[in-house]
């Protein structure tokens, strides 16, 4: 049972954004919503970080300019890491007042924290997501949420159960030129749309192991908590240093997830398909042909070159994590430089005029979290809309690595008479604690 404190504060952070909503009008500044700099204490959402890598140490420069949040400790398995993001925090409030610790739990047992935000390695996030649900935290969990449609079924279902706020770190539906390409789409300025294209590497399966190497003290780096989940292996410095990304036990989707997890969501947001998911499966050599029930195509795009020259196919100049909506009447594009290229020259000319924020950028995205935080109401990432666009990315995942078409069924997320790629919707996890 939690404390009266807090439960008072979370009454009254609620009441307060519920008094703002009845009192103001629907357009708002961020600094009447919370994000002043004068904020008593007892208004203020606790913070707790757990992951300290460069994602994090990128998301807590924006999260940090907040004055409705405070953040109030670190857990990481690394020393260097709790370290490095120690002097973030405590450099910009102008104190030493930011707590450590190595094991995350510690973290999510103190009754002071309301929200955590979580933006470890891959395969932590969706228990780590889960266990900060029941301990009673709200949860900003970077992509990809969970590395099998198992992790994010139960992500999903946990957040039903505890009434927690979750927020998916996919933060381009926070960003103004890919809102505005799928209201575009939505709204019919297009035409009847026939094809979403979203862009994502090629995809790999990696299973070998790096040689071992001693393992550090625990205090250094907690193996046996970095593995977590994963299958054991022996320890080797470049995992903790990023070389995980690809391994199969420690990503997620042959890395189709990597970039899906925000192109795919956003071709999901653009054919209104929040509730559902695209039925068949086929993969090709350059891509995944995905087709919803409506006769909409949904082409996973593969890319040689992703952080270079991603033509013909793509405009370069438009930036990574490209999307492109395609419709009876017309098309646009758009990616992470802000511009968006319309077919039509007219429509061209009215989008010059729109504001251009880079997508990486997550500032409105936790802005949007900290809100429902106090309101408790739903994030644009909710479970539903996140659990729907990573089940996409992963049943299209496991199309190529099986190398033959799949159908699932869109309310089941069960596939249609394939036992095997059934069982690969689930992976059994490591008892490590």
């Amino acid at each position: 049972m939690q404390k009266p404190n807090r439960t008072n504060r979370r009454d009254f952070l609620a009441a307060s954004a519920s008094a703002a909503a009845i009192a103001t009008p629907y357009f708002v500044s961020s600094r009447s919503l919370g994000a002043a700099e004068h904020v008593a204490p007892s208004e203020k959402i606790t913070l707790g970080v757990i992951g300290m890598g460069p994602r994090c140490t990128y998301d807590m420069k924006s999260i940090l300019q907040l004055g409705d949040v405070q953040c109030v400790a670190i857990a990481d398995v690394q020393q260097s890491r709790r370290d490095a993001g120690k002097q973030l925090v405590d450099q910009h409030y102008g104190n030493t007042d930011c707590q450590l610790v190595s094991d995350f739990r510690e973290l999510l047992a103190r009754d002071d924290i309301d929200a955590v935000i979580i933006a470890t390695g891959d395969r932590w996030h969706a228990a780590a997501s889960i266990l900060a649900a029941e301990a009673g935290k709200d949860v900003y969990s970077e992509k990809p949420c969970g590395i099998t449609i198992g992790d994010c079924q139960n992500i999903s279902k946990t957040f039903a159960k505890t009434e927690r706020i979750f927020q998916a770190g996919t933060q381009r539906r926070s960003v103004p030129n890919f809102q505005t390409a799928v209201q575009l789409a939505q709204t019919g300025r297009l035409g009847k749309i026939e094809t979403l294209y979203a862009s994502v590497y090629i995809p790999t399966l990696k299973n070998e192991w790096l040689p071992g190497e001693p393992t550090p003290s625990k205090e250094v780096c907690d193996w046996n908590m970095w593995l977590g989940p994963a299958p054991w292996r022996p320890y080797n410095s470049s995992y903790v240093n990023g070389r995980w990304r690809g391994e199969y036990d420690f990503d997620s989707g042959a890395r189709l997830l990597d970039w899906g997890a925000h192109t795919v969501d956003l071709c999901q947001w653009a054919n209104q398909s929040d509730d559902t998911l695209p039925i068949h499966y086929e993969p090709t050599d350059e891509n995944i042909v995905c087709t919803y029930a409506n006769g909409v195509k949904l082409v996973i795009d593969f890319l040689a070159d992703p952080f270079g020259d991603r033509g013909p196919r793509w405009i370069t100049r438009l930036g990574t994590c490209p999307v492109r909506f395609v419709g009876s009447e017309g098309s646009v594009e758009t990616g992470d430089e802000g511009e968006i290229v319309a077919s039509s020259a007219t429509l061209n000319d009215e989008l010059a005029q729109n504001k251009r924020v880079r997508g990486l950028d997550v500032s409105a995205h936790a802005r949007n979290f900290f809100d429902c935080v106090k309101s408790r109401q739903q994030t644009v990432c909710n479970p539903t809309v996140m659990r729907r666009s990573h089940v996409a990315c992963h049943a299209a995942a496991l199309s190529w690595i099986l190398k033959r078409k799949l159908t699932i069924n869109p309310k089941t997320e069960e596939f249609i008479a394939d036992d095997e790629a059934n069982r690969l919707r689930f992976r059994s996890p490591r008892v490590w604690s």
